[in-house]
């Protein structure tokens, strides 16, 4: 298991901001948006862009309190937050904080001992509370889980037609 961290860490920072092999990285996708595109529901039902990207920090955030020991839990900040007002200095901090999301996680994986891997998050499988499963399966599934928001953020950018 001595590869795992490495290799989690490269795949996180490619779909982050870098050559993801899905094609675009959240970053590229999130660069020129406004507040006002960001705070967009062109899909009657949907979520904005913004609404997205503070989903993923949510759920950046509490994988990363799982592993470093707390119990798992819905995140603190909430499954969908809104954001506080749709300002651009109110959008530039979330994406600020996303970013800071995403450095708190790959921190708390460099410092993970290798036996953490194979350990159980939760007692029971619960999907929605994703538990149930190994702290190694958190972390891919929080991987597959912004793979699936980006790839929605894509689609909510040509709904919105910002091209």
């Amino acid at each position: 298991m001595a590869g795992i961290p490495e290799a989690l860490i490269q795949q996180l920072s490619a779909t982050h901001a870098g050559d993801p092999w899905y094609g675009t990285s959240r970053e590229k996708l999130l660069d020129g948006i406004s507040a006002k595109q960001a705070s967009m529901k062109p899909i009657t039902g949907g979520h904005s862009i913004w609404e997205q990207v503070l989903h993923m920090i949510s759920w950046t955030r509490e994988v990363t309190r799982r592993i470093q020991g707390q119990a798992p839990a819905s995140p603190v900040e909430g499954d969908w937050p809104s954001p506080r007002n749709d300002s651009d200095q109110e959008w530039s901090a979330t994406r600020t904080q996303l970013t800071d999301a995403h450095a708190e996680l790959l921190a708390a994986i460099r410092n993970q001992p290798s036996d953490r891997w194979d350990q159980p998050v939760g007692p029971v499988r619960d999907p929605a509370l994703g538990t149930g499963i190994t702290v190694l399966g958190m972390v891919i599934g929080l991987a597959q889980h912004d793979a699936y928001h980006i790839g929605q953020i894509a689609t909510l950018r040509r709904a919105a037609g910002i091209l």
